[in-house]
C-alpha cells in the first residue's frame, strides 16, 4: 500500500508573505513587493503567495517531498542555466515541477538561442542570486534573466517553491510566476524521468 501524497497547502501553517520580510531572501521580498505595486491583478496573486518555516534540513525539494509526503506535482524546482552566443552569456532560471527535469538540451537551448546550455555553477548562482543554495528561486532573480516557467506549473493554484532561504518555503499561485519580469511560460519545458 502506498503512502497518499499531500497538497503543502494542507500540511503547514502558511503566513502572508508580503506580512513576514524576515522569512525571505531580501531580493525574495523586494520582488513580491514590486510585483503587488504593478497592478490590481498582480497585487491580488502577491497576497496569495505565503510563506512557512521549515527545517534547513529538508531544504532540498526532493527531501522535503519524502519527509512531508507531499505532492511532487505540486513542488517546483528552480534550476540556472547559462549559455553563450556570439561573446554574450544568456541566463535563464527554468521552473518545472519536483517530478520533472528541465530541458536544458532541447528547449531551454532552443528558447536562449545558445548551442550549449549547462546549470550555473552553485557559487555563482549564490552569489549572483542573493540567495542560499538550496533555496533559489525565481521570485527576486536579477532583471537580465529570463524566468522560464513550465506551463504544468504556471497552471497550478498554488506551487511550493524556495524562499531564498533554507529555512523557508513559498507557496504562491502559479499565476505568480507568468507574472513575475522577464517570465515565459513554456509548453514541454519539464520533462517526466
Amino acid at each position: 500500500m502506498t503512502e497518499q501524497l499531500r497538497n503543502p497547502e494542507d500540511v503547514f501553517e502558511w503566513v502572508a508573505a508580503l506580512d513576514h520580510p524576515e522569512m525571505l531572501a531580501a531580493p525574495v521580498h523586494a520582488a513580491l513587493a514590486d510585483l503587488a505595486a504593478r497592478s490590481p491583478q498582480d497585487a491580488d496573486l502577491v497576497h496569495r503567495a505565503r510563506v512557512v518555516g521549515i527545517d534547513p534540513a529538508y531544504s532540498d525539494t526532493e527531501a522535503l517531498n519524502t519527509r512531508f509526503a507531499l505532492d511532487p506535482d505540486a513542488t517546483g524546482n528552480c534550476v540556472l542555466v547559462a549559455g553563450r552566443r556570439a561573446g554574450q552569456e544568456r541566463m535563464a532560471a527554468c521552473v518545472v515541477r519536483s517530478s520533472d527535469l528541465a530541458d536544458v538540451n532541447h528547449v531551454v537551448k532552443r528558447l536562449l538561442d545558445v548551442r550549449k546550455a549547462s546549470f550555473v555553477p552553485m557559487e555563482r548562482a549564490v552569489e549572483e542570486s542573493g540567495m542560499e543554495y538550496g533555496a533559489i528561486t525565481p521570485v527576486g532573480l536579477p532583471a537580465p534573466w529570463r524566468v522560464l516557467v513550465d506551463a504544468a506549473v504556471a497552471g497550478r493554484d498554488s506551487v511550493l517553491v524556495g524562499a531564498g532561504v533554507r529555512q523557508t518555503k513559498l507557496i504562491l499561485p502559479g499565476a505568480l510566476l507568468a507574472a513575475l519580469p522577464g517570465a515565459q511560460v513554456v509548453q514541454g519545458l519539464g520533462l517526466r524521468p
